[in-house]
């Protein structure tokens, strides 16, 4: 590994670290917004399932926004095999870039679910 390949790995590490605190704070978000639906249902305050209903499209968001930026990760991946790189690294890249991709299109219906569902009907979930 050269000195530029070394500073970019070392640059998306650096990036995954921020993308990892992302992650903690869906989780926090998720469970606020579970609290909120569960007093929505016993409750029946409209104020709850608004606040639920938003946290859920803003999770969402931030979701969506994560899985472009790793599917672009991918593609450059793509981008940057040589023609020297074994097959199988050639496989395992078009396949983790195929995973980003479909990651990403999920993450946009999901979106479009939360946004489009006033009733909150659909059970949403994302991994």
């Amino acid at each position: 590994m050269n000195d530029s390949e070394l500073e970019n790995k070392l640059r998306e590490l650096n990036i995954e670290d921020i993308v990892w605190i992302v992650y903690i704070g869906i989780i926090f978000l998720s469970w606020y917004s579970n609290s909120l639906e569960r007093k929505y249902l016993i409750e029946k305050n409209p104020e709850d399932k608004e606040k639920y209903r938003s946290i859920i499209v803003v999770i969402f968001f931030i979701l969506i926004i994560v899985y472009i930026y790793f599917l672009k990760s991918s593609y450059e991946d793509i981008k940057n095999l040589k023609p020297t790189d074994s097959a199988k690294k050639r496989e395992l890249v078009m396949l983790s870039f195929i995973a980003s991709l479909l990651i990403a299109i999920s993450g946009a219906i999901f979106l479009f679910i939360a946004l489009a569902d006033d009733n909150l009907d659909v059970e949403l979930a994302f991994n």
